[in-house]
């Protein structure tokens, strides 16, 4: 049915950490100047993506999900399983953390919990991002949120154009001020909120906590996650592996001229983030440019590429 990627029209939110850089980089007409969100590939209720291009032209990828799996290699599940944005992050946001799929499943009727990971698009020079913790017990992680002993608490590091974290469920973590990433995550809206750093919103209220459940769902002591990055080159296109895990894979595809032809049999997610080029499928050329995000399905038997251009790429595992 689909011999031809799924172009997929981004979906914006407002963030009171947001800015203007989703336009200034990708150049995407955004709603504000506090927009902190692209949804570019979602099939979640709280954005769906429409599709623009093809037989299902209009239609949202909620509803190519549910009405033609053949599309995603008939993959089982009632929720189309991933989510990626790119979010830029003008203010700090909120420390947070995420549930597993059992704690979203029995606490908040929701299919998926949130594992994530983030590659960096760009950002500021001096910027950070909070990732883990210092407390080695649930004991003392407890009384240190309770007394607020965040400067001691919290674990900062600086991060670079091209840093890649992986972050499980029930990582401590948030994105620092100035940082541009890439988020791949599964298919989930649920955050927990640890610190807003007191914060008022435009309302003239403080954001509400999630201390209980964030207290319930943190690990304790915080690991950071072994990533093994390893890289292969075949014509005209680099491959990069960032994350193979248990809910999804991470590549960077970095194509310079005519990749070679490629086989999948699972469906692919691609996100555009520099550059342009094309997706060759028989007789078929399908431009993209920067900021495009599109599905290659599970129907494309084998296809090549071509161009200069910079994607960050995933596709479900589980």
């Amino acid at each position: 049915m689909y011999n031809e990627p799924i172009f997929l029209k981004p979906v914006f939110k407002e963030r009171i950490w947001g800015g203007t850089k989703l336009h200034e980089i990708f150049d995407y007409e955004i709603p504000s100047d506090e927009t902190g969100e692209c949804w570019g590939i979602s099939a979640h209720s709280n954005g769906p993506n429409e599709i623009l291009n093809g037989p299902l032209k209009g239609k949202t990828l909620t509803e190519a999900w549910e009405e033609h799996r053949e599309l995603f290699a008939d993959q089982e599940g009632e929720d189309f399983p991933l989510l990626v944005k790119i979010l830029d992050s003008k203010k700090d946001l909120s420390v947070q953390v995420h549930p597993d799929d059992t704690y979203a499943r029995e606490q908040e009727n929701e299919a998926y919990g949130k594992t994530e990971c983030w590659y960096v698009i760009d950002c500021e020079e001096d910027a950070e991002i909070v990732f883990g913790h210092h407390a080695k017990t649930k004991e003392e992680l407890t009384q240190m949120v309770e007394h607020g002993e965040w400067d001691s608490l919290l674990r900062s590091i600086k991060v670079n154009p091209g840093d890649f974290f992986y972050v499980p469920s029930g990582t401590i973590h948030a994105i620092g001020a100035g940082v541009q990433i890439l988020e791949t995550q599964q298919s989930s809206d649920i955050t927990y909120r640890v610190y807003d750093y007191d914060r008022v919103g435009n309302d003239g209220k403080k954001r509400e906590l999630h201390l209980d459940k964030s207290l319930d769902v943190t690990t304790v002591p915080h690991e950071d996650p072994e990533l093994n990055r390893t890289a292969t080159s075949d014509k005209g296109l680099k491959q990069e592996t960032l994350l193979e895990e248990e809910y999804f894979g991470v590549l960077l595809w970095d194509l310079n001229g005519r990749s070679p032809e490629m086989h999948y049999k699972n469906y692919t997610l691609v996100s555009v983030i520099d550059g342009k080029g094309a997706v060759l499928v028989g007789n078929g050329r399908y431009s993209f440019k920067k900021g495009d995000h599109f599905i290659l399905p599970s129907t494309i038997e084998s296809f090549e590429m071509e161009g200069k251009a910079n994607m960050v790429v995933s596709w479900p595992t589980k």
